[in-house]
């Protein structure tokens, strides 16, 4: 194989290195999981993680059939919001009320800033 291929292109790699720096800064306990929210073009995942186990504790997005059929033909942003409560909901039902967001290098802005709403609005503390 002749040359270097690719990874990711340059917007997404200054994405990642912006992610590396927050992540260096931030952990997750099972007290005080990291909210950690992940967007592309057309979905937003959102994970409650416990970095101490590793382990996902809760998690969201709008391709779950629970969330599926109430969020389909939303604009984004409310799919966001609907994303963000549903995983806030999860967390409080386990006694879970306050939790370290981590924004994954995404800009707090948008669908971002609507996740973060959506857990607030469920009652979490952040």
């Amino acid at each position: 194989m002749a040359g270097h291929i690719k990874v990711a292109t340059p917007k997404v790699r200054k994405r990642l290195k912006r992610k590396v720096s927050i992540r260096l800064r931030m952990s997750g306990t099972a007290e005080r999981p990291r909210l950690s929210v992940f967007r592309s073009a057309k979905h937003v995942y959102v994970q409650a993680i416990d970095d101490v186990t590793g382990r996902v504790l809760a998690s969201a997005s709008d391709l779950e059939p629970s969330l599926k059929g109430s969020v389909a033909g939303k604009p984004k942003k409310e799919r966001a919001r609907a994303i963000g409560k549903a995983v806030g909901d999860k967390l409080v039902a386990l006694k879970i009320e306050a939790v370290v967001f981590d924004r994954n290098g995404f800009i707090y802005h948008g669908r971002v800033k609507e996740v973060a709403d959506g857990a607030r609005d469920a009652g979490l503390k952040f």
